[in-house]
């Protein structure tokens, strides 16, 4: 696998679950942080302004599917993207997201610094966070399905980022 620094930007995710195999994936993959955004659910922080009780109850939903990685993976919460900060710290922001726009996931060529932005199971990234993206990427897909489940897509972008 390459040294390329990669980050995961998780915005507005609603599954636990999808959380929980996010953490996993980036620690089988080296990711750097993980960025959690808007409403997605996160395992508790050291400085957690949440009620406790529910804090509790969120972590271990998550550790269910992260089975621990929820401790070796560092992430950050942020009520939006820090997006202009991540691309003022070199990080090419790269949406995965089907869009008139995206290129194939495998004519994408990455930079040393990659933050991968994810978006909501349902309505994918939101348009005025596309619009923020360096590039937008997708998944060639056949099959009868629109879209790979969020997590899944996640585990083949960044199976992709580290390993070319």
């Amino acid at each position: 696998m390459t040294k390329r620094k990669i980050i995961l930007i998780a915005h507005n995710i609603r599954s636990t679950h999808n959380v929980g195999a996010f953490l996993r994936t980036c620690d089988g993959f080296g990711v750097e942080k993980l960025i959690f955004s808007g409403y997605t659910p996160y395992p508790t922080l050291e400085d957690d302004t949440r009620l406790p009780h529910f804090a509790d109850k969120i972590t271990r939903q998550i550790h269910k599917t992260a089975l621990g990685a929820e401790m070796t993976v560092p992430f950050e919460q942020y009520a939006l993207p820090p997006i202009a900060q991540l691309q003022a710290d070199g990080y090419a922001i790269v949406g995965l997201e089907q869009d008139e726009r995206s290129i194939l996931l495998p004519d994408y060529r990455p930079t040393e610094k990659v933050a991968l932005f994810l978006g909501n199971e349902i309505d994918g990234i939101y348009p005025e966070y596309r619009d923020q993206c360096d590039t937008l990427i997708e998944i060639p897909m056949e099959g009868q399905k629109e879209s790979f489940n969020v997590s899944v897509a996640a585990g083949i972008a960044l199976y992709y980022l580290a390993c070319h």
